[in-house]
């Protein structure tokens, strides 16, 4: 299957224009539509006509809808949202990092400024200014000065509700806080860009978790025991297989 059919996208408009990643939004989305076989439409049915996210009108319901199909896909066809929902409902504590990888796999500006942002050291003031021009720089002529400045803030933002980063008005980057899920996430959706073996642990997505490999083994090895993957390895041999018929679909 094409990536984009697993729910991979690398193009398009971006809800960061916009929107964070509305983690608030979508712990409440989850938590109103708590079923394992639940629908797309049973989604959009609870924040349109349900009106589960509380808004003031039609209108910002169906945007609202459209943001979080763009950052989520909210179809249980698609395999990142199917993965995702299955984590979500097992670990309350991984939710910040299941949202940002999830996210980061559908929206281009986060794909463009979360290496950026991972690279910086620990501790490090962020300068706005300079990812701003970095993305200016990435998209020349793709955002009015308002856009980009409500982008780059929205970013910042959903980084900061990632654990990525801290601070109100100067975001310093600080470091997240990877958990059996979130690893078992980030590995899956390796797993469905081809990746095998220990190369799992080194994936972009891998990444994400600010987690060094060592310890990412560990919260594999826990996951593995709750059966929400299959990992073995001795020595420099790895194995990591997801037999669960909800991720997999098979």
């Amino acid at each position: 299957m094409e990536l984009s059919g697993l729910g991979f996208n690398s193009g398009g408009r971006s809800s960061h224009n916009s929107r964070t990643i509305m983690l608030n939004e979508l712990e409440i989305l989850l938590q109103y539509v708590n079923q394992q076989n639940a629908s797309k439409e049973d989604y959009l049915h609870a924040i349109i006509e349900d009106n589960c996210l509380g808004k003031h009108s039609g209108t910002t319901r169906k945007i609202s809808a459209g943001h979080l199909v763009n950052l989520y896909a909210l179809d249980p066809n698609i395999a990142i949202f199917r993965a995702l929902s299955f984590y979500w409902r097992r670990e309350i504590s991984g939710h910040p990092l299941l949202a940002l990888l999830c996210a980061y796999c559908r929206d281009y500006v986060l794909q463009l400024l979360v290496p950026l942002i991972l690279q910086t050291p620990q501790g490090s003031i962020i300068q706005k200014k300079a990812i701003e021009e970095y993305l200016e720089n990435k998209k020349p002529g793709a955002f009015t000065r308002t856009t980009l400045e409500s982008t780059v803030r929205n970013v910042t933002a959903s980084l900061s509700k990632s654990g990525h980063l801290a601070g109100k008005v100067n975001k310093t980057r600080t470091y997240a806080t990877a958990t059996p899920g979130s690893v078992s996430y980030a590995l899956f959706l390796g797993y469905l860009r081809g990746e095998r073996g220990q190369s799992l642990f080194r994936t972009e997505y891998a990444r994400m978790l600010d987690c060094p490999e060592e310890r990412m083994i560990e919260l594999a090895e826990i996951s593995s025991r709750s059966g929400w993957i299959i990992f073995k390895h001795i020595d420099n041999v790895f194995e990591v297989q997801f037999p669960a018929r909800e991720l997999i679909n098979e």
